[in-house]
C-alpha cells in the first residue's frame, strides 16, 4: 500500500470536486497510460492558472515517481529536485504537516532522489541524503518513509532494532533479544490496511508450517488517531477497535503478540503496510520488504533462514 494512511485518503476524497482536487488524479492517469507528454502539459497548464499549490507539488512528485518507474533517472531526479525546492519555499510560510499534500510531495521527492542515486550505483550518497533528511524532518510525518528508504539500503545484515513492547494486544510480547536462536517474522500492519488483511492468511499459513521449526511471528501495529471510516478516536477507543479488527480479520494469528507503538514503525520505517521483516537466528535482518509478499517468495526466504 502507498505511504498514505486511509484517513488521509478519506480527507482527500472529501475535497471539493475542482481543478485543485483533480490535477493529481489527472497526472496519475496520464502516467498510468505512459503519456508523460500529456502529464507535463497538464501540469504546466495548471501552474499557469493556479500557481504553485500543495496539490501542484504532489502532482509534480508523481512526475518524479513516473520517471523513476520508467527508468528515466535524469528526469526523475530533475522532477524530484524541483518538487523539493518548491516544497521548501512553502515551508517558509507553513509547517510541513499543515497541509496533507506537502508531506506526500516532499517524502516522495526525497524517496525518488535516493532511489535514483541507488540505481546509479551511488548507495552511499543515497544513504547520506536520507540521513540528512531524517535529521531535518525527523519530527514530521515523513520520518517513517525516510527511514523505510534508508532501511532498504542498509538494514539487511544489521542487528534488528528493538521493539517497544510496553503496550500490546493479546499475548504479552517478549524482547527480540530473548528470541535469538529462532527466526522471527515481523508483520507490521494497520487496522485500516486492506493489503494487510490479504497478507494475513499467508502469514498464518507460514506460522503454522514453520512454528514447529522455531519460527516466531510478531505483529506490530500502531495508533493513528482514528478508527472506523476515519472517525476521530481516543487512544483507548482506537486500541479496542484495533483489537476487534485483529480478531475478525486475522483468526489464524490470535496467539501472535501485537505490540502497539508508533516508535516501532518509525524505527523500522514501516510507512508502507504491510511491512515484512525477517530476522535470522542471530537477530540480524535477513529480509526487509515493504508491501505485500506472495506465499512462495516469503516461504523461500524463511526456508533459507532456517537452513542457516
Amino acid at each position: 500500500m502507498d505511504d498514505m494512511p486511509q484517513r488521509l485518503l478519506i480527507l482527500l476524497l472529501l475535497l471539493p470536486s475542482s481543478s485543485f482536487a483533480d490535477i493529481i488524479q489527472d497526472i496519475r492517469g496520464s502516467l498510468a497510460h505512459n503519456n508523460s507528454t500529456a502529464a507535463e502539459a497538464e501540469l504546466q497548464a495548471y501552474r499557469a492558472q493556479h500557481g504553485v499549490t500543495p496539490e501542484y507539488l504532489e502532482a509534480l512528485s508523481w512526475m518524479a515517481r513516473g520517471s523513476l518507474e520508467a527508468n528515466q533517472l535524469d528526469h526523475a531526479e530533475s522532477y524530484a529536485k524541483q518538487t523539493e525546492t518548491l516544497v521548501r519555499q512553502q515551508l517558509l510560510k507553513h509547517p510541513l504537516d499543515s497541509d496533507p499534500h506537502l508531506p506526500i510531495a516532499l517524502g516522495a521527492a526525497i524517496e525518488v532522489r535516493a532511489q535514483a542515486l541507488a540505481a546509479e550505483g551511488q548507495q552511499e550518497q543515497a544513504a547520506a541524503l536520507l540521513k540528512r533528511s531524517l535529521a531535518t524532518y525527523g519530527t514530521t510525518s515523513i520520518r517513517a518513509r525516510l527511514q523505510k528508504n534508508l532501511n532498504l539500503l542498509s538494514l539487511a545484515g544489521q542487528s534488528a532494532p528493538p521493539l517497544n513492547i510496553a503496550q500490546y494486544l493479546g499475548t504479552r510480547p517478549v524482547p527480540l533479544s530473548q528470541l535469538k536462536g529462532s527466526p522471527v517474522l515481523l508483520f507490521f500492519w494497520a487496522h485500516w490496511c486492506v493489503d494487510c488483511k490479504s497478507e494475513g492468511p499467508i502469514i498464518a499459513r507460514l506460522s503454522s508450517e514453520f512454528g514447529a521449526k522455531g519460527l516466531t511471528v510478531v505483529a506490530p501495529t500502531q495508533l493513528y488517531g482514528y478508527a472506523a471510516q476515519g472517525q476521530d478516536a481516543k487512544p483507548e477507543d482506537e486500541l479496542a477497535y484495533s483489537g476487534r479488527v485483529w480478531q475478525h480479520f486475522y483468526p489464524g494469528l490470535q496467539s501472535v503478540p501485537v505490540p502497539v507503538s508508533k516508535q516501532n514503525f518509525d524505527r523500522y520505517g514501516a510507512s508502507t503496510t504491510p511491512t515484512l521483516v525477517l530476522l535470522d537466528r542471530s537477530g540480524h535482518v535477513s529480509l526487509y520488504h515493504p508491501g505485500v509478499m506472495p506465499y512462495d517468495a516469503l516461504r523461500s526466504a524463511i526456508e533459507r533462514v532456517l537452513a542457516n
